[in-house]
């Protein structure tokens, strides 16, 4: 597989997702004595899942810009048309607002 281009922003949302996660689990960390050991096990499993289910977005979002990459690397004039129709399409829209 060809890598995903450097300009793709899913990687930075993964990095802000992670990040809070982090902040998450340092919040849990200093407030210990406030929570409840019931609360404490509760947000401390909510953290688990998010943490599986950044990592599966991760996943996806990588495969996909993969995908992505492969089509207009194989298909370089359909993705040029295609952009071009959404620019159009973007134009008469705003130039209808205003």
């Amino acid at each position: 597989m060809t890598d995903v281009p450097n300009g793709f922003n899913g990687g930075r949302l993964a990095e802000e997702l992670r990040a809070l996660v982090s902040e998450a689990e340092a919040l849990l960390r200093t407030s210990t004595e406030t929570v409840s050991a019931a609360g404490r096990e509760q947000a401390e499993a909510t953290i688990a899942d998010l943490r599986k289910r950044l990592a599966s977005l991760e996943r996806q979002v990588r495969d996909r810009a993969r995908d992505v990459d492969d089509y207009v690397r194989d298909n370089p004039w359909q993705a040029v048309a295609v952009a071009g129709a959404v620019a159009l399409l973007l134009g008469l829209i705003m130039g209808r607002r205003g």
